[in-house]
């Protein structure tokens, strides 16, 4: 097999001159190595050179995809994605195999109907524009308390034709959960750990009222998983969807790639074990 090569970003003719990018992770490098050898030290560098690696191939896959970028499978495909992202792995959701162990719950969602979406850390956008384009009765809400994250899901809204359904804001607290919540509501949740103090009936009782697929930040606070499961057990089914990874999703321009670039490719930049919570109301 022909090795396909990956062009480097931001470079102009001389194959020997460094990008921005490249010196800045070569700087990255320097400073992890500095001093006596250390596992630490090699898996930071590891990480950065991964990133490093994965952002060359988005911008070759997004040379080839022309410049909407738009999601190419998933159930969000078709959704234009030129931005960028404020958490995580741009490509993987450009692949459209970001989370591919939650499309079939989204796919469940979608076809429930749901009159409200409320996105809680919905960062650029990735699912509240998705879903307001698969959902067009839906009312979007997104919120984040990322002013940046706020810019770009609005943006993110305006080029795929949602924005007037798609409400951004920032923090959530008790008075926006019993304002907005109906049985008629989904709450979609990635609060980056939050999901402890927000995710608890006892001090937000509006929330035994709706359906809620919350990511668990398990790596950061063990046993977080089930202690939001044991909240809401009483009212609610609660299943549990742990990582996978979706190969079909590559491109077939990524066959000429090594194994490592295939895998880095739908690498979504996690640190360990967040899995999701998909909990309905009984009845």
């Amino acid at each position: 097999m022909t090795q396909f090569k990956t062009p480097r970003a931001d470079q102009g003719t001389d194959p020997d001159a460094a990008s921005d990018l490249t010196r800045a992770i070569t700087a990255q490098l320097r400073a992890h190595l500095d001093g006596p050898p250390r596992q630490a030290a090699l898996e930071a560098a590891l990480r950065d050179l991964a990133k490093w690696r994965v952002a060359l191939l988005d911008a070759t896959h997004r040379t080839r995809m022309g410049q909407d970028s738009r999601v190419s499978s998933g159930p969000f495909a078709g959704m234009v994605y030129a931005t960028a992202a404020t958490e995580g792995a741009e490509l993987a959701r450009r692949l459209g195999s970001y989370e591919a162990s939650l499309h079939p719950i989204i796919e469940r969602i979608i076809a429930r109907g749901y009159a409200r979406v409320i996105d809680i850390g919905c960062a650029e956008g990735y699912y509240a524009v998705g879903l307001a384009r698969r959902m067009p009765r839906a009312e979007i809400f997104a919120r984040d308390t990322n002013p940046l994250s706020q810019d770009r899901c609005a943006e993110l809204a305006r080029a795929n034709g949602v924005a007037e359904r798609v409400k951004v804001g920032g923090v959530v607290d008790a008075a926006f959960l019993d304002a907005q919540i109906t049985r008629d509501t989904v709450l979609i949740c990635d609060i980056e750990g939050g999901e402890d103090t927000l995710l608890d009936p006892a001090r937000h009782p509006a929330l035994l009222g709706c359906d809620i697929l919350v990511e668990v930040h398990e790596c950061w606070q063990h046993g977080l998983t089930e202690a939001i499961r044991a909240r809401f057990a009483p009212t609610h089914r609660v299943q549990q969807i742990d990582r996978s990874l979706a190969p079909e999703a590559l491109p077939d321009w990524m066959e000429g790639l090594s194994d490592l670039d295939r895998v880095l490719s739908l690498w979504e930049w996690r640190m360990g074990p967040t899995p999701w919570l998909w909990m309905t109301r009984h009845g």
